[in-house]
């Protein structure tokens, strides 16, 4: 099945598997045609791209689609933590006691969730100790395209530990600017490798075809970034075959 993703430039494909037996590959009842097959398989696929599937799959190239292949593949977020966007709506009309807790409620009815203010969006955060100034002047300047948070993955949901910011780069949206990577001293740094990914995929659904920033960190080469002619780091988010290895065979 190949399929285009949101504003994503790839072009995207699973593999289904012929049927062998009259029953849905998604709730393994029975089904009575091959047209209620087909849309088993298309309401499985939905469900699975509503929960990550392009973010969290394996890939690989294959006839120039981007075949994903969720099968094992590794959670989004490393073990111990989670990831997840920074809430930039919420209820402005908060107990002071809450205010000065930092704390914004964001669920309610649709109708009273309104946009936060950049001076207090990502309050949580600054309190636990990371720099928000960068995202909070990109918020202001509408121009705030990702806000990642890390956290530890507990009832309570905290403490934070470290976050991803990225920006468009140019007027027609097309390039994005990884501006902000952090995470707090003592934490893995698969955490910080998983942000930088995540960052990267949720950009790339956004309709960027490259990204640049003017952060050089292992974990960018790991994902294909280069040196950019103007400096700093680029990658593009277009999925193509790796260079041959010119080792391989020797």
């Amino acid at each position: 099945m190949i399929f285009r993703w949101r504003r994503d430039p790839n072009v995207y494909a699973v593999e289904v598997r012929f049927p062998t037996a009259p029953r849905s590959p998604w709730t393994g009842l029975p089904v009575t045609s091959a047209d209620e097959w087909a849309a088993e398989v298309l309401s499985s696929l939905a469900e699975e791209l509503a929960t990550g599937l392009v973010s969290r799959s394996r890939r690989k190239i294959r006839d120039g689609y981007v075949v994903l292949d969720a099968h094992d593949a590794p959670d989004v977020s490393p073990a111990g933590f989670h990831l997840s966007p920074v809430p930039l709506i919420g209820v402005p009309s908060l107990r002071r006691r809450l205010r000065r807790r930092g704390t914004h409620v964001t669920w309610g009815a649709p109708e009273a969730l309104v946009p936060l203010p950049a001076s207090e969006t990502g309050s949580w955060l600054a309190k636990a100790g990371i720099d928000v100034s960068v995202p909070r002047r990109l918020i202001a300047e509408d121009r705030l395209l990702c806000w990642l948070q890390a956290y530890v993955d507990n009832a309570r949901g905290h403490p934070y530990v470290g976050h991803a910011v990225a920006s468009w780069e140019d007027t027609r949206h097309t390039i994005a600017r990884l501006d902000a990577v952090h995470t707090q001293p003592g934490v893995p740094t698969e955490v910080r490798g998983a942000l930088v990914r995540l960052a990267v995929r949720m950009v790339t659904e956004d309709g960027a075809l490259r990204v640049v920033t003017a952060i050089d960190i292992p974990e960018l080469h790991e994902l294909g970034f280069r040196p950019a002619n103007e400096g700093g780091l680029t990658s593009d988010t277009i999925d193509t075959e790796p260079p041959p290895d010119p080792d391989a065979g020797a």
